[in-house]
């Protein structure tokens, strides 16, 4: 999206005072490392994808203060002068890895990592989980979704019921990224080049005597993309008629229907033998109508005669479970040319971080490409390729896997050094077809949508004996 309005004030409060509270206390430039990780994947499902770093990318080379946010900041009357003019000569210096977008991703391990001035990388904390945070979450319900029906194409119909202009054409790209074949969305084609689709509203049908003049208007305006809605007064007696007869006049070069309400399975079985039985086996059905993934296992389950789906609300909202959850998380800190790992612990075993710089591998069996498992190592460490490499759940240590014959993969990449960016962002379809890919090297037991199997996320023993030290040295 067209970067219009500067973002540096989209922060939460105490980023400002905490960077203000570095600068004072001469901490400001103490080199610290923050991740940023979620911690359950939503909808119970098995994994995430991840999406936004363009976005992300886009606003750290663009972190800047004008003399409108000095300004601002100073009517506040809490923040020192020194700290104000630092901001008006503020320059991104950090180093930055990431994931890249379409990657299926799994909870606790890094996704996004800085290490920088600690003034610097505190700062940027509330962007870099808005971004990731939001699209990763369409993009996993996209995911979702698509995978429902089956090959089945899947067009985002949100737009009008996205949380704000934003969310829906960054929605709409993070859909696309997760499988979407298309979006209501026209900005996010002129934007993105992702194909903007869409047929009619009932309003189109009502302003017309019937449904066939209606029909035949459209068709005669749109012969190249005939797509009629059929569901306007009464679907099987005069939606689908009408449209019969008007594709048999006019012969536009594509025809569907389109059914926006009623028992799906049941009109999308009869329309498509009506439309059979009149000679129009190339007629599409497409249906719509607060759809998500399992409506569309179900209705295929029932032996609905689907052609694509309009998702809509449940999509560009991820309605089921709105939230991605992403963190960010201090987790070292260098003293003296070393670095000093930092831990949070909580009675909520779930929220207890994984200290120490790190970096995050996958491993994929060499025969069939598929995804073993990810280990999450210090930076200075390699994963070894060995006979019997034993893996484990560190929340459930003695639920092992012995691994061999397998190639072990870096999963982030360098995204800034220094502050300079490094990183070429490939296009969105390039990130929608490696998405396809990756979730393909996904073993069934994990794609399913519901109780999948949990997919190992490791610590190497080095990163383990860190944790668990730390635990020990603070009584836990």
């Amino acid at each position: 999206m067209k970067n219009e309005i500067n973002l540096s004030l989209l922060t939460d409060f105490y980023e400002i005072t905490m960077a203000n509270g570095y600068f004072e206390t001469g901490m400001a430039d103490k080199t610290a490392v923050f991740d940023m990780f979620y911690r359950q994947v939503p909808d119970g499902g098995g994994y995430a994808i991840m999406a936004g770093l363009e976005q992300l990318i886009d606003y750290l080379k663009n972190l800047k203060f004008e003399d409108e946010d000095i300004e601002f900041l100073r009517s506040k009357n809490c923040f020192s002068d020194g700290f104000l003019e630092y901001l008006r000569d503020f320059k991104f210096e950090c180093d930055v890895w990431a994931v890249p977008e379409g990657t299926p991703i799994f909870p606790h391990e890094p996704i996004v990592t800085v290490k920088g001035p600690v003034i610097q990388a505190q700062f940027i904390e509330t962007m870099v989980l808005l971004t990731i945070n939001h699209q990763s979450l369409i993009a996993t319900k996209a995911n979702r979704v698509c995978r429902a029906a089956r090959g089945g194409a899947v067009m985002e119909f949100g737009t009008r019921r996205a949380h704000g202009s934003t969310a829906a054409i960054l929605g709409a790209r993070a859909a696309y990224i997760g499988g979407c074949s298309g979006t209501a969305c026209t900005i996010a084609d002129r934007d993105y080049g992702i194909k903007a689709l869409g047929t009619m509203a009932h309003s189109w049908v009502q302003m017309f005597p019937n449904e066939y003049e209606a029909f035949k208007a459209y068709a005669q305006i749109y012969p190249e993309n005939c797509v009629l809605l059929v569901d306007t007064y009464n679907v099987l007696k005069s939606g689908v008629p009408s449209a019969i007869k008007v594709f048999k006049e006019l012969k536009p070069a594509t025809m569907g229907i389109r059914i926006d309400s009623g028992d799906v399975s049941y009109l999308t079985k009869k329309a498509r033998k009506m439309l059979d039985d009149a000679g129009l086996e190339d007629c599409k059905i497409v249906v719509s109508n607060s759809l998500d993934e399992y409506i569309i296992r179900d209705v295929i389950l029932e032996g609905a005669r689907i052609d694509s789906y309009g998702v809509g609300e449940r999509l560009i909202t991820a309605k089921s479970e709105p939230v991605f959850g992403g963190v960010y998380k201090l987790a070292a800190l260098e003293v003296d040319g070393e670095m000093i790992p930092k831990i949070k612990i909580s009675e909520n075993i779930g929220k207890i971080t994984n200290p120490g710089f790190k970096k995050v591998h996958r491993l994929f069996d060499k025969d069939s490409g598929r995804a073993l498992a990810d280990v999450i190592s210090l930076n200075d460490e390699e994963i070894p390729v060995v006979d019997d490499y034993v893996i484990f759940d560190p929340n459930a240590i003695w639920k092992k896997s012995h691994l061999s014959n397998y190639v072990v993969k870096p999963l982030m990449v360098q995204i800034f050094d220094k502050g300079q960016c490094v990183y070429d962002s490939p296009s969105i379809d390039a990130i929608k077809e490696y998405c396809k890919e990756q979730v393909e090297t996904l073993w069934d037991e994990t794609l399913r949508l519901e109780n999948p199997e949990p997919y190992y996320v490791d610590l190497s023993k080095k990163l383990w004996d860190m944790k668990n030290q730390l635990l020990e040295e603070r009584g836990i």
